[in-house]
């Protein structure tokens, strides 16, 4: 084959898999991977392709002690399968490989790509130069070459979608490499952002997440202080857009305006998530977040005082170097006091290249472990007290795809009320989509879910149940090979994401 030959363009039934690690900023990410590829003529690998496909993507994560292991163990299950399959190509991007750079490749030298977290767009064009010289391409940017929501996007939903509003970090938590990685904040200009909504909605989209690293901080970039509170007014003004939500705002940046923009826009949804991550000033001051107790639980006031029916969310860290019992008994009277719907606790882990992992005062594995059983059953009990609370209400749910694993077993289907509580409810007779609308009425409450047990009081087909509709159908496969897409999740993961530190401020 020459080299002529080689250059021709992709055959439109080389395959491709993805393989997502990290924060929503990742999966986010990996959406416009999808979409670049598809858009340059690769198709999707089939469900439980394992390896598989043509082209296997690595969007990796950094902020896991062991991130790199579990990244070379996987390279290494595939060497012998692209080993046995000439023309098989395998790409590393996202935060690890903007850390490790040529590491990767001199560890997993049959590794084909290497790209970071600025340069995503460039993943065709390496593929296709790696195949044409038969050599790895490594390609990693220093600052972002253009803004990722200009790309291609294969969106996982076809009813909810994320829209990312800026990218990078201006702060400096010691626990988090975020900054390093991805840069300062860089903010996009509003009207692009609404543009993109619009579009979204046009296209049957009924639910957005707004998306940043710290994402109440935009408009810092822009010099405009209050641009967030009115970007959420702004996105109450679109017609058809039922949902908006919006992560992870950082307490420094919670003002006044954008609480009083929530309760005032009536598609904002009455639902926060507020990364608390440890409730002692000694501790917090060490992690450089730039509020204390005081502080964090004066918001917590005010958002339920302007919004009483808000469900709360945090992260928490356990074990922080430093901690003493004094700390974390801070942090229990903090969970006592605000009453989190639910908290996301994480026991504290080295990650290479953050100032907490040269600290002094590494608290011993077993001190760290009884630590975080003690706060995990304190907030069991306050989330199940805070869910019975809604027992005997009437809830608009949106019917999700994929969130109730017993579904079929129990004859229920799943969905996400307003203030992103789970939901199972009774299947009703009438056909019900992803992305339609039900009315129940809540008869019992569990730690992390309700249940609706009665008949279902309404159905309200929607745009978004249409577009689900429209997506499911034509992803079916046809005789050329061509899919178009199926949606194999609805609404993005529940927030906030599996990492304590990376895109969770």
């Amino acid at each position: 084959m020459t080299s002529s030959d080689r250059s021709q363009a992709v055959d439109v039934k080389r395959t491709y898999e993805v393989r997502t690690y990290g924060c929503q900023m990742n999966v986010h990410d990996s959406e416009r991977l999808s979409g670049l590829l598809e858009d340059a003529g690769y198709v999707r690998a089939p469900e439980g392709a394992d390896g598989e496909a043509d082209v296997v993507v690595f969007n990796t994560c950094a902020v896991r002690e062991n991130a790199d292991n579990k990244l070379y163990g996987n390279l290494g299950r595939l060497a012998p399968k692209k080993a046995g399959r000439p023309g098989m190509q395998i790409a590393v991007g996202g935060c690890l490989a903007q850390k490790d750079r040529d590491t990767i490749v001199k560890r997993a030298p049959w590794v084909d790509v290497v790209f970071g977290t600025h340069n995503i767009g460039k993943l065709p064009v390496l593929l296709e130069r790696a195949r044409v010289q038969e050599e790895a391409q490594v390609e990693i940017a220093e600052s972002l070459e253009a803004f990722p929501s200009t790309l291609p996007t294969r969106r996982e939903s076809a009813y909810a979608a994320w829209v990312s509003i800026s990218v990078g970090c201006n702060n400096t938590c010691t626990f988090c490499i975020v900054p390093a990685l991805r840069g300062k904040e860089k903010d996009r200009r509003p009207g692009d952002i609404l543009a993109e909504v619009e579009a979204l909605v046009a296209e049957g989209v009924s639910e957005i997440t707004l998306l940043g690293q710290n994402v109440n901080a935009y408009g810092s970039d822009i010099g405009d202080r209050e641009a967030f509170g009115k970007l959420l007014r702004a996105c109450g003004r679109i017609e058809g857009l039922e949902r908006v939500r919006f992560t992870s705002p950082h307490p420094r940046d919670f003002t006044d305006d954008v609480i009083a923009a929530m309760a005032e826009t009536p598609n904002v949804m009455p639902q926060l998530h507020m990364p608390l991550q440890s409730g002692s000033d000694t501790v917090l001051k060490a992690m450089r977040r730039s509020y204390r107790q005081e502080r964090f639980l004066g918001i917590i006031e005010k958002v339920r005082a302007a919004i009483p029916h808000a469900a709360i969310s945090t992260d928490i860290i356990v074990g922080f170097p430093g901690e003493t019992e004094e700390d974390f008994e801070q942090t229990l009277h903090v969970v006592r006091e605000a009453r989190f719907a639910q908290a996301f606790t994480f026991q504290y882990s080295k990650r290479p290249g953050t100032p907490a992992a040269e600290m002094d005062g590494q608290i011993p594995k077993e001190v760290v472990q009884a630590r975080y059983e003690r706060l995990v059953a304190l907030q069991e009990e306050i989330s199940w007290d805070e869910n019975k609370k809604q027992v005997g209400r009437t809830l608009e749910v949106m019917v999700a795809e994929g969130e109730g694993r017993k579904d079929d077993a129990t004859r229920r289907l799943s969905g996400r009320a307003a203030d992103n509580r789970l939901v199972h409810f009774t299947r009703p007779d009438e056909d019900v989509r992803p992305g339609d609308v039900v009315t129940v009425e809540i008869t019992y409450a569990a730690p992390h879910h309700l249940l609706a047990e009665g008949p279902v009081a309404a159905v309200r087909r929607t745009r978004a149940g249409d577009a689900w509709e429209r997506r499911t159908t034509a992803q079916a496969p046809t005789p050329s090979g061509v899919m178009l897409g199926l949606p194999r999740i609805g609404v993005p993961v529940p927030l906030p994401p599996a990492t304590n530190g990376c895109a969770v401020n």
